[in-house]
């Protein structure tokens, strides 16, 4: 239990070390949009990069894979969207953001450093394939819901531009790209280059998790919104557990990829829930809202999921030999 302590601290540490900084510093938000730049655009592309070009590429081919976990982010997602809209009543684009709340994962920020922490190198393509197509399900789906519920008043080759660009011009997808090309010629980064991107890769999860807590700091909570406790049932709960099952039943796959998917589920809504909401003008403070809290109810789920992982005890096939 030491070891796993050992390892979620640093991450929420960070995250509380923001939180507490922006408490007290008071500082305006628009401090750190420099930060945050080089967070999106230095730091993690360099991460990314690192992981997939040193990575061989028959390693790279995990389609079956990319398929079961995306779709399982695609049936979570719909899945809060029709909850939200039939239990709860609420108008389509409440219901969309409630979507996005409910499948959208911290893999940005807390992601790549956690999965490799728990399960060293061979979590990073996993965790970078991951990341790629959740984001691309996200910049797809939430922009057409968002027409189709008056949200958005872009036309329809207007909103199938924006999400091209998007996911094509996405700093970590292009990142990721390029470091499976470099994988694919064998490309050998010169030195003073890859100390550049070391520097950069080092500097990616501290600064992320840090910015996130100042971030969270920056908006308060005046009261908890009724949907968040389901949401977030289906957020920590729902969504590694359809990962798991569905993966176990699809496949024969490497048990580092299992668990690396259901960590990656594991992680409490990303801060993209809130930049979102703020974009359409929709569910704002309860979206802030939603990301504090998950942040905090994932300090013991996802101590408790690590820990099953390591020890041994949560299978990485649920049906073995099927």
């Amino acid at each position: 239990m030491i070891e796993i302590l050992s390892l979620v601290a640093p991450f929420f540490g960070l995250i509380f070390l923001g939180f507490f900084s922006g408490r007290l510093a008071k500082l305006p938000e628009d401090g750190l949009a420099w930060l945050n730049f080089f967070i999106i655009y230095m730091a993690l592309p360099a991460l990314f990069f690192d992981l997939l070009s040193s990575t061989p590429l028959d390693q790279l081919e995990g389609w079956s894979f990319i398929v079961v976990t995306t779709l399982c982010a695609y049936i979570i997602y719909m899945f809060a969207v029709v909850v939200a809209i039939v239990w709860r009543k609420v108008s389509l684009a409440e219901a969309a953001m409630q979507g996005v709340a409910g499948s959208y994962s911290n893999i940005g920020y807390m992601g790549p450093g956690l999965t490799l922490s728990v399960l060293g190198a061979p979590a990073a393509v996993p965790t970078a394939l991951i990341f790629c197509f959740d984001n691309a399900l996200q910049f797809i789906l939430t922009p057409i819901l968002m027409a189709m519920s008056g949200a958005s008043q872009e036309k329809p080759a207007r909103i199938a531009l924006l999400i091209a660009r998007k996911i094509l011009l996405h700093p970590f997808i292009v990142a990721s790209a390029l470091g499976i090309a470099a994988a694919a010629i064998q490309f050998q980064t010169p030195a003073p280059l890859q100390r550049v991107i070391g520097f950069l890769s080092g500097a990616a999860a501290p600064c992320a998790l840090f910015a996130m807590g100042v971030t969270i700091a920056l908006r308060p909570i005046t009261r908890i919104p009724a949907e968040v406790p389901w949401l977030l049932f289906v957020k920590l709960a729902l969504h590694p557990l359809l990962i798991w099952v569905l993966l176990s039943w699809a496949g024969d796959y490497d048990p580092i990829w299992v668990y690396t998917a259901i960590l990656m589920a594991s992680l409490p809504p990303a801060l993209n829930v809130f930049v979102m909401a703020r974009q359409y003008g929709v569910w704002i403070e309860r979206a802030s809202s939603m990301v504090l809290i998950g942040t905090l109810v994932s300090i013991p789920t996802l101590t408790l999921m690590i820990l099953a992982v390591t020890s041994g005890v949560l299978p990485a096939d649920l049906f073995p030999g099927s």
